[in-house]
């Protein structure tokens, strides 16, 4: 019997909707299933772009559609012990310390929370390798991989270690995501330890800091990045680093505990009901700029939208 060989994108869509358990929290079905939203696709025709297309007759200048849209790059889990990640494809990669609300015998109080996180491919990403060379961009993620696991960046994640010395540490106020006098939490140090007591904020801060590393090159972290820079290179514009109170340059899709078909950035307005183990997880959303390859060299493009 001949075994098919089968591409990757074949692959994870077959992973995607094949019999998953009843019990399921969040599988990878309903992960695609939710990357669908057209409210956070955000698609739309900005501009022209000119290239150079050449045959042994001479050349000419041909043009395309410039696109904008946004790519689920990947789903952040943030949970608080082994076990915990809502995802359950991916359930066993971290196995990190343990987490949650930290109480001594003398209070029945704590104002901080440890998470442990995961940052994984998102399963979308096998669409855009399907649809690559028409008008949709690809993705610079792969799907099911790995970026970033808490329990390998055990100085970093687990003691703030260095980044607790960094300015942005140190000065109230420097780097926060809050709105109209509610901080929910502070960037740096990018560690798991959050002094919030509302665990639905505490789990947003933590992955908005795995995503504040994760799209920045040479960060002091064991991961690896998603900051791809090429701006117009070969007719692809790659979106710039997340930065909190940014609404341009990412997307929070949540996922867990309850799948919401919109997009927003945190700090956002919690559910009304927080996750009963303090586990959570959101898609991050990336804008991405792309035109159709139609000659051999890209020369120029215009905008005439953002």
């Amino acid at each position: 019997m001949k075994l098919m060989k089968m591409t990757l994108p074949a692959l994870c869509i077959a992973v995607a909707f094949s019999g998953l358990p009843a019990h399921a929290s969040l599988n990878t079905a309903s992960i695609m299933a939710s990357s669908s939203s057209l409210s956070c696709i955000d698609y739309k025709i900005i501009g022209t772009c000119f290239w150079l297309y050449c045959t042994k007759f001479g050349c000419v200048i041909r043009t395309s559609m410039k696109v904008k849209h946004y790519i689920p790059e990947t789903v952040i889990s943030s949970y608080n012990h082994d076990g915990q990640n809502p995802w359950q494809e991916m359930n066993q990669f971290n196995q990190g310390a343990k987490g949650g609300e930290y109480r001594s015998p003398q209070k029945n109080y704590t104002q901080l929370t440890f998470k442990n996180t995961a940052a994984i491919g998102h399963p979308q990403g096998a669409i855009t390798q399907i649809l690559r060379g028409s008008y949709y961009c690809q993705s610079q993620t792969k799907p099911f991989v790995p970026y970033f696991l808490s329990s390998l960046d055990f100085l970093a994640w687990n003691h703030g270690i260095p980044e607790m010395f960094y300015p942005e540490s140190l000065v109230p106020g420097m780097r926060e995501i809050r709105e109209n006098g509610d901080t929910w939490g502070n960037i740096f140090p990018r560690s798991g330890a959050v002094t919030q007591v509302h665990d639905y904020k505490a789990s947003a801060v933590t992955a908005h800091r795995v995503a504040d590393f994760l799209t920045r090159s040479a960060q002091p972290h064991i991961y690896i990045p998603t900051a791809r820079q090429e701006q117009g290179q070969n007719g692809y514009w790659y979106p710039e680093p997340v930065k909190e109170a940014v609404s341009n340059n990412h997307k929070w899709q949540q996922l867990h505990p309850k799948m919401s078909q919109s997009c927003s950035i945190f700090p956002d307005t919690p559910p009304n009901m927080v996750s009963e183990d303090g586990s959570y997880a959101w898609a991050l959303w990336r804008p991405y700029k792309c035109c159709k390859r139609r000659g051999q060299r890209f020369l120029h493009s215009i905008d005439w939208s953002n």
